[in-house]
């Protein structure tokens, strides 16, 4: 053998090694956490880190759990603890971890037409949108943000509907560009507000509200219910999330002086 076809060789070698030790994870995760950019910070350190090749499915809540249902996806990081118990006790999931969690506002118009900074609570500040008959842009899709909004909703005594109540069944960028064209008021995870650029017209209107908690979980999708998923990349990436380095990562993320995660990682839980 020639040097040059050894050096081929070795340089062939070398390349299989390396593809053979990165681990490829399919991610779903939701629109606000994609659209909050954390997504974008953390991946580069997470293949640094670990060597994972993560491909995210950006898709609302309840579209995430669905691929998990099916076996499309490895894991799943959503914020809608409804569903996600529902996932963990129907076998899907191993266990549900949590990771972070920020809150949701209402904004809308700097105007804010229906007075509704007057509301001491958030389902108060909905039914004064709702008797103005101002417009209320919904996600409409199924989404953390959606389930959450129809949760206030409920608390209320308004029933949404057109012509006032637009449901989009869009993202949450898409959403609050919507509600910015419209002069409308929307419900919005903080992270996707701060990193929104089209807010010149618009302005928090409510906030504050214990209802408007924002938990962010971890789930790995069941080896047992899908043998073909990647369990051992899902337990890499879960050690690395709710690591001290990863916890650090998404507790000093930052957009514009504003913090837009608090990291909050607990102990395993499952279906007993």
């Amino acid at each position: 053998m020639t040097p040059l076809s050894r050096l081929f060789a070795t340089v062939c070698l070398a390349l299989f090694a390396t593809a053979a030790q990165a681990a490829e994870l399919k991610l779903a995760v939701t629109t606000s956490f994609h659209n909050s950019g954390l997504s974008d910070a953390l991946l580069p350190e997470i293949k640094a880190d670990t060597g994972l090749d993560i491909q995210l499915l950006v898709v609302g809540t309840g579209q995430a759990i669905r691929l998990g249902q099916a076996g499309d996806v490895d894991a799943i990081l959503v914020h809608s603890r409804q569903a996600e118990d529902a996932f963990v006790a129907a076998g899907f999931a191993t266990h549900r971890r949590e990771i972070m969690f920020n809150d949701f506002i209402l904004v809308g118009p700097t105007s804010d037409p229906a007075n509704a900074k007057r509301a001491a609570q958030a389902a108060e500040a909905f039914a004064i949108i709702a008797e103005f008959g101002a417009i209320f842009v919904s996600r409409g899709d199924d989404s953390g943000t959606h389930s959450r909004e129809r949760a206030i909703w409920a608390m209320t005594d308004a029933a949404p509907a057109p012509p006032w109540y637009r449901a989009l069944g869009a993202g949450m960028g898409a959403t609050l560009n919507t509600a910015a064209a419209m002069g409308a008021y929307t419900l919005s995870d903080r992270a996707s507000w701060l990193n929104f650029g089209n807010r010149s017209e618009m302005a928090i209107t409510f906030e504050g509200d214990p209802a408007l908690f924002n938990q962010y979980a971890f789930l790995p999708v069941n080896p047992d219910r899908h043998p073909h998923v990647a369990a051992a990349a899902a337990q890499t990436l879960e050690r690395w999330l709710t690591s001290e380095r990863g916890q650090a990562l998404i507790g000093d993320y930052q957009i514009d002086g504003q913090t837009l995660f608090k990291a909050n990682a607990t102990q395993i839980e499952s279906d007993g």
